[in-house]
């Protein structure tokens, strides 16, 4: 699959559920209780970097937060640690919601 490194929520939408894509939120436990994208795995960004054998290196990886920034600084991390195939989610949950696409609580 060729994505741009920043990848708009609709089309995350579109392909968050195949088998070769995997959606990480990198907000706090609390933000992903008050609600998330179905199917996404929480990763905090403090964690990810002792997480990263839970980061597959041959899928597309989505990494979203709140706003963008902190998944942002989460792509950043993991393509200066191998990852190639990774993007970053623009405008996070708030532009996910603003999409009027369904939210996990």
């Amino acid at each position: 699959m060729n994505l741009p490194d920043t990848v708009d929520p609709q089309t995350v939408a579109q392909i968050k559920d195949r088998a070769d894509v995997v959606v990480f939120d990198v907000r706090e436990q609390v933000e992903y209780d008050e609600g998330h994208i179905p199917g996404v795995t929480l990763i905090p960004l403090g964690e990810v970097a002792n997480r990263l054998s839970e980061i597959p290196k041959d899928k597309t990886v989505i990494m979203t937060c709140r706003s963008g920034n902190r998944s942002g600084q989460a792509t950043d991390f993991l393509r200066q640690n191998g990852y190639t195939n990774v993007h970053n989610m623009e405008g996070g949950i708030v532009a996910w919601q603003q999409a009027g696409l369904p939210v996990d609580k």
